[in-house]
């Protein structure tokens, strides 16, 4: 029978094909690689075929991995596709029961084992599957069961089962916590994610696989708790807020109303009230407060709508449901009418030394006089004037005018010796007190009082210290304070005597805390009572105490004074004063003391003192003042001396002026020599003042001198003024092209770029026009003007050569006087003039100037008598 069985199974089964195959297999039946290339040759057979080989193959090696793996990865795929009833899926079950009991330490049996159960819908042989996975493997291995195990947990609503394989694998991966919480979310077992989120906060060595910081895990374990009362039961709610509360400062106001909304979802209204009333006595910043009293007013709002609901679908309300809907009203308009005064205390809180917001805190409790003084005592008593923000007087101030606007002035007074006595941080404030006080009994109308008030705090301490020594306190150092003593003296100009009052200056003066107010004001005040000599004292004083340009006020107040009071009585000592000003005075102030001094000389002195004082003033003022000053000194000597007298002054502010005022002034001085009919002259100076004009810049000044040309000259001159034109411009260009080159090479040389060209560029063309300049005058820089007469008793060889001399045409001067010689011989020696009338021009009264007048008035006077 075993002969005829195994005869017909190897009709069934084999064939020609299969003979090396065998073959192969007899001479090596435990080779690995015959007997799977005796598979691949049968993986088309049928089923029965190919796991009879499989069969074979196990038999003879048992332990062989590769031969159970593609055994079972087979069997697996013939039964894909059928319904997980059949029977055919239990053999493969039973094949992988008999893989395992070789296979046991191999991964990736036990991974298709569970995978393969898990599909069949299988739970508890599935589960147990997986456990005996995880006490087969080593714990090196089990990270590749427990995602399949997981995976497991998710797919079926096994919940208690999921909850304690969840506890097995947190023992091994800790840090997966969060996916349990997850889980359990979504489970709906709360109260087991509570407490296992509240040990992720507690753990401080846990790490968020999700980047998640440990105040956002506190969040959501607070909103967690917060919004599920009735589930979470666990955990101390109260307890877990309040530990965040004092942990996480930045969220208090998130914080609260999650405590807040954990009791009103327990149904425990009032003491959600309480809580809400708590966190906005506590909060110490706008935005917390903001989120909890936005909350609370939405909180009493809605408490508020509910009861209103229940009363209108009442149709006969109680005197309960009314008495409640009018106390929950009353509650609502009593937390909006503090809303100011809530957010005023959230501010104090932050810094309880910020003055405004104390004041603004009087300002909210208007109209309630307890309440203010209750807040001023609280502020003087908080505020320390160390840390103060903002001038803490104010308050004691502040407090002291309640009580004054109130009629009750003993008790302002009480403040204010109070007020005097605190360690101020500067000594302006003590004495701000003291002034505040004195105006007090001035309103009051207690003058004397306000004078012992400022005699008191202006007495000298016990012994003497430096005004500016923090080490001392300010009550020690206030009797220097400047504020005090101005107060002081102002009080007794009004109310004290002259002697009194005289006394304070003096000792203001001898404190040296004075200021130029200070002695304009002592000065007045002694004018006032006709002492002037003391007034003029006192600007002496004044002007030994302090340096230019302080001094300034003091000079111009003292000199016009005295001006007023002697005018020309005495002059020598006003000179004296003048010149004692003007030394050491700085240029930017020296314009109106020369003025006022000139003007002094001019109705009281000598026309050539003011003459002089101008002349030093053209030099003394600044350089922008210049120009006018020198318009002023032309015009002054005009008036007193004659046109012809300005040439001088001219000349030299061409000289000693900048540029472009040197050039207004050499157009002024030419149509000044145009007037008087100096033609020559104002050719020459419009051509000197051109060596300083370039004509891409300065085509005003060649437009004037062309129209100049255009009345007075001719082809000639017009001619010249072109060529110097043309030759200004040349030079101009040839200086620029010059020194940009220079520049060029200068940083091809050293290799690095100019770093300011056109400075560079500006500076050297300034040192170049001013090299022409001096060539154009090289007789010390005066302009040389061409001669417009003849002296008498020279003869043509006699006359000075001079090398600038502009030729203006003197073959034709030569002839006519060969013209009028002729006239005269053939006349028979007869002069013609005799016979020709000649007109006669007259010379302007301007030219002789203040000489002219005096002539005028002495042949009248002759007249007259």
């Amino acid at each position: 029978m075993p002969i005829a069985s195994e005869v017909n199974l190897a009709e069934v089964f084999f064939n020609e094909e299969d003979l090396p195959y065998e073959e192969e297999i007899l001479r090596n039946a435990y080779s690995v690689k015959h007997w799977m290339r005796y598979v691949e040759h049968k993986r088309n057979a049928p089923r029965f075929v190919i796991n009879t080989v499989f069969e074979r193959a196990l038999k003879e090696l048992p332990g062989s991995y590769k031969l159970w793996y593609n055994y079972l990865k087979t069997l697996r795929k013939q039964v894909k596709g059928k319904c997980i009833t059949d029977s055919e899926y239990e053999e493969v079950n039973n094949a992988f029961e008999r893989a395992l009991v070789f296979m046991h330490k191999m991964p990736r049996i036990w991974m298709d084992y569970c995978a393969f159960m898990t599909f069949q819908c299988k739970i508890t042989r599935t589960r147990q599957v997986f456990d005996r996975a995880l006490r087969a493997l080593p714990i090196t291995q089990h990270h590749r069961i427990w995602p399949l195990y997981l995976e497991f947990l998710k797919r079926f609503d096994i919940p208690e089962t999921a909850v304690r394989v969840w506890r097995r694998y947190l023992k091994l991966c800790p840090e997966d916590a969060e996916e349990y919480v997850e889980f359990l979310q979504s489970i709906g077992h709360l109260d087991e994610a509570a407490q296992q989120l509240a040990s992720i906060v507690d753990n401080e060595n846990f790490v968020s696989k999700h980047g998640k910081s440990n105040h956002q895990l506190w969040n959501e374990l607070c909103e967690l708790i917060s919004k599920n009362p009735d589930k979470v039961h666990s955990l101390n709610v109260d307890g877990i807020i309040r530990g965040g509360l004092r942990r996480y400062t930045d969220q208090l106001g998130h914080l609260w109303n999650s405590l807040a909304g954990y009791y009103v979802r327990s149904g425990l209204f009032d003491r959600a009230r309480d809580i809400y009333e708590e966190a906005i006595q506590t909060v110490t910043t706008v935005r917390d407060f903001s989120q909890v009293f936005d909350a609370y007013a939405q909180f009493e709002e809605l408490s508020l709508s509910k009861v209103m609901e229940i009363l209108e679908r009442n149709p006969n309300p109680t005197e309960d449901h009314e008495i409640d809907v009018e106390l929950r009203m009353a509650r609502f308009e009593y937390l909006m009418e503090r809303r100011l005064l809530l957010l005023n205390s959230v501010l104090l809180r932050q810094n309880p030394h910020n003055v405004a917001e104390w004041h603004k805190r009087v300002e909210l409790y208007e109209g309630k006089p307890h309440e203010i003084i209750n807040t001023y005592t609280e502020a003087v008593h908080t505020v320390q004037p160390k840390l103060a923000v903002g001038k803490l007087y104010t308050l004691w101030v502040a407090f002291a005018k309640f009580y004054e606007t109130n009629k009750q002035l003993a008790d302002a007074r009480i403040v204010f010796e109070k007020a005097v006595q605190v360690d101020y941080l500067k000594v302006d404030e003590l004495a701000s007190v003291w002034c505040e006080w004195a105006e007090m009994e001035i309103r009051q109308e207690q003058y004397e009082e306000a004078l012992r008030i400022m005699q008191r705090a202006t007495a000298m301490p016990k012994r003497k210290v430096a005004y500016h020594d923090d080490s001392e306190t300010v009550q020690m150092r206030v009797y220097k304070s400047l504020k005090l003593w101005s107060m002081y003296a102002d009080l007794e100009e009004s109310f004290g005597t002259f002697k009194t009052c005289k006394q304070v200056y003096d000792r203001i003066i001898d404190l040296k805390i004075c200021t130029p107010q200070i002695i304009i004001n002592y000065g007045m005040f002694l004018e006032e009572h006709n002492y002037f000599e003391e007034a003029f004292k006192a600007y002496e004083k004044g002007i030994a105490l302090f340096k230019w340009p302080n001094v300034y006020d003091i000079w111009n107040t003292y000199l016009t004074k005295f001006l007023n009071r002697y005018g020309g009585q005495k002059l020598e000592r006003a000179r004296d004063l003048f010149e004692q000003c003007l030394d050491g005075c700085p240029p930017e102030l020296a314009k109106n003391l020369y003025l006022l001094y000139a003007k002094l000389e001019e109705q009281h002195g000598l026309a050539r003192h003011a003459m002089a004082v101008y002349e030093r003033a053209t030099t003394a003022v600044k350089e922008e003042e210049m120009y006018a000053m020198f318009n002023l000194y032309i015009k002054k000597a005009a008036e007193i001396y004659g046109i012809p007298r300005t040439r001088q002054i001219y000349e030299k502010a061409i000289e000693v002026l900048p540029e472009a005022d040197s050039r207004k002034m050499c157009v002024l001085f030419a149509e000044m020599e145009t007037k008087l009919g100096e033609i020559d002259r104002a050719r020459a100076i419009y051509a000197h003042c051109s060596q300083m004009c370039d004509p891409r810049v300065t085509a005003d000044f060649w437009q004037t001198w062309k129209e100049f040309e255009i009345r007075h000259g001719n082809e000639d001159t017009m001619r010249e003024m072109l060529r110097i034109k043309r030759s200004i411009q040349a030079t101009y260009n040839t200086q620029i092209n010059m020194m940009s080159a220079a520049l060029i090479n200068a940083a091809v040389t050293t290799g690095e770029p100019p770093k300011d060209a056109m400075r560079a560029l500006e500076v050297k063309a300034a040192e170049t026009t001013a090299r022409a300049i001096a060539a154009v005058g090289a007789t010390g820089g005066n302009i040389m003007f061409v001669r417009g007469e003849t002296q008498g008793g020279a003869t043509k060889d006699d006359r000075v050569v001079n090398p600038d001399e502009i030729d203006i045409d003197d073959d034709d001067d030569e002839e006519d006087e060969e013209e009028e010689e002729n006239a005269t011989e053939g006349d028979g020696g007869v002069d013609v003039s005799k016979k020709i009338p000649i007109e006669r021009q007259s010379i302007p009264a301007k030219v002789f100037g203040s000489l002219r007048r005096e002539v005028e008035e002495k042949d009248e006077n002759e007249m007259d008598a």
